[in-house]
C-alpha cells in the first residue's frame, strides 16, 4: 500500500463517516455531490464539472507531463431507501435512507486517491474522477453517458470497484470476462374476466393464468438453457384480487427480473419469456403483456488485458495470496457495465467482511480505504507513466 495514503486513513475515514451520516437516494445526491465538488476543488483539481446526468460530476486532474492519454476512475454516490439499525455515532441522520451498499466508502476511496494524486501529479495525461449518480437504479451510468460523459471526458481505460462482505477483508477479487450479471426488470399484466367465485364458467380466471404462467416461465431456465450456462429468472411480486373471498379479479400482475452473464442467453430468455407470457394467457382465453422496465443493464464484462493488469498490480499492493484473479461471477448487477461497453477497463471486489450488502446493520470497513485508493493510484501510474 502507498504509505502516505495508509498514514492518512483517519482523515479518509472521517470523510466516509460524514457521507454515511448524510445519505441521499438516487438522483437526489445534491449535498453529496456539492461536498465532493468542494473537496476536489480544495485538492487543486484543474476542473470540476457538476450536473452530469442530473447529480453526477467529474473532476479533471492533469499530470505534470504532457500526454493525450486519459484514465477514468469511478465511484457511485447514492444510498438506499431503508432504515438503519446501527446505533453508532455516524449512523444515518436521515430517516428511511441509509448507505447500506458501501457507496460512502467508494466515494471516500476515490477521494483518497484524488487527494494523493493531486499532491504528487507524477503522471502524464489526464485522470477523470467520475462520481456517478443512481447506481442503485441501474440507470445512473447510462444517464451520464447519454449526457455526453465520454464525449466531454474521453477515457482510454476505466476502473471501478465495490466492497464485498463475503470476500476476506482486504483481499481483491476479479476475473476476465463477465463478473456480474445483466438485469432486466419486467412487469406482466394479465387481463381476464372477473366474476363470482362460485361460477367459474362465466369468467376467465386471471389468478389461474398467473400461476400457470409462473410455472411455465421457470421451465425456460430448466429446459431451454443449457445446464452448463447460467440464467436467473425470478418473480418478486405477484398480485391479484382486493382482499375478498368470493370476487374473482379481472386482472393479475407480476413483477420480476432476469439475470444472465451471456448476452445471447439474456436475449433468448427475454424472447422466450415474452412467448410464454402471451401464449399461456391465450391458452386460457386471457391476454397478457410483458413490459421490460427502464433500469435494465447488460452484464459487467471486464476486458481480459485490463483484468490481467489489475491482478498484477493488486498482487503488488496486497500480496499474491490475497488476490483471486478468477473469482466466481456474482449474479447481482452493476450499471458500471454501461461504462465498460464504452471504454476498456476492469471492475473488481475488495473484501469488506461484516453484515451483507443492503442489510440494515451494514457498515463499510474503513480499513480497506487505503487498499482501494492505492490500487486506483497504481493503475493511473501504470497507464499514464511520468
Amino acid at each position: 500500500m502507498i504509505e502516505a495514503i495508509k498514514n492518512n486513513n483517519q482523515m479518509f475515514s472521517e470523510w466516509r463517516r460524514h457521507f454515511h451520516m448524510n445519505p441521499e437516494i438516487s438522483y437526489q445526491e445534491h449535498e453529496t455531490a456539492k461536498m465532493v465538488a468542494e473537496m476536489l476543488k480544495s485538492f487543486g483539481f484543474d476542473e470540476v464539472h457538476t450536473g452530469i446526468g442530473g447529480t453526477g460530476l467529474v473532476g479533471v486532474l492533469k499530470g505534470k507531463y504532457e500526454s493525450d492519454k486519459a484514465v477514468g476512475l469511478r465511484a457511485d454516490m447514492d444510498a438506499l431507501a431503508m432504515n438503519e439499525l446501527n446505533e453508532f455515532e455516524h449512523a444515518s441522520k436521515s430517516k428511511g435512507v441509509m448507505h447500506a451498499c458501501g457507496h460512502d466508502g467508494h466515494m471516500a476511496t476515490l477521494l483518497a486517491a484524488a487527494w494523493y494524486l493531486a499532491q504528487e501529479r507524477e503522471f502524464s495525461g489526464t485522470v477523470n474522477f467520475i462520481f456517478q449518480t443512481a447506481e442503485e437504479e441501474l440507470t445512473g451510468s447510462k444517464t451520464m453517458i447519454d449526457d455526453g460523459l465520454f464525449e466531454r471526458f474521453p477515457c482510454d481505460r476505466i476502473y471501478g470497484l465495490h466492497n464485498m462482505p463475503h470476500v476476506p477483508e482486504g483481499h481483491i477479487w476479479l476475473r476476465e470476462g463477465a463478473i456480474e450479471a445483466s438485469c432486466d426488470r419486467f412487469d406482466i399484466e394479465i387481463v381476464g374476466k372477473g366474476g363470482h367465485a362460485a361460477m367459474p364458467e362465466g369468467m376467465i380466471d386471471a389468478p389461474l393464468v398467473m400461476s400457470n404462467l409462473i410455472m411455465a416461465a421457470h421451465s425456460i431456465v430448466s429446459r431451454n438453457v443449457s445446464p452448463l450456462e447460467s440464467v436467473v429468472l425470478s418473480f418478486a411480486d405477484a398480485h391479484a384480487g382486493s382482499g375478498t373471498y368470493n370476487i374473482m379479479p379481472k386482472t393479475a400482475t407480476l413483477k420480476g427480473c432476469v439475470r444472465a452473464f451471456d448476452e445471447d442467453i439474456r436475449q433468448f430468455t427475454l424472447k422466450r419469456l415474452r412467448e410464454v407470457v402471451e401464449m399461456t394467457a391465450k391458452a386460457h382465453g386471457a391476454t397478457a403483456v410483458l413490459t421490460i422496465r427502464e433500469g435494465s443493464c447488460p452484464a459487467t464484462v471486464n476486458n481480459p488485458e485490463q483484468a490481467k493488469l489489475v491482478a498484477k498490480i493488486a498482487a503488488e499492493i496486497v500480496g499474491e495470496d490475497k488476490v483471486d484473479a478468477d473469482c466466481r461471477p456474482l449474479s447481482g448487477s452493476e450499471d458500471f457495465s454501461w461504462m465498460l461497453q464504452e471504454v476498456e477497463g476492469c471492475y473488481m471486489f475488495i473484501g469488506n467482511e461484516g453484515a451483507p450488502l443492503h442489510n440494515p446493520s451494514y457498515d463499510f470497513n474503513d480499513s480497506i480505504i487505503p487498499v482501494g485508493a492505492s490500487l486506483f493510484v497504481k493503475l493511473v501510474e501504470h497507464n499514464l507513466p511520468a
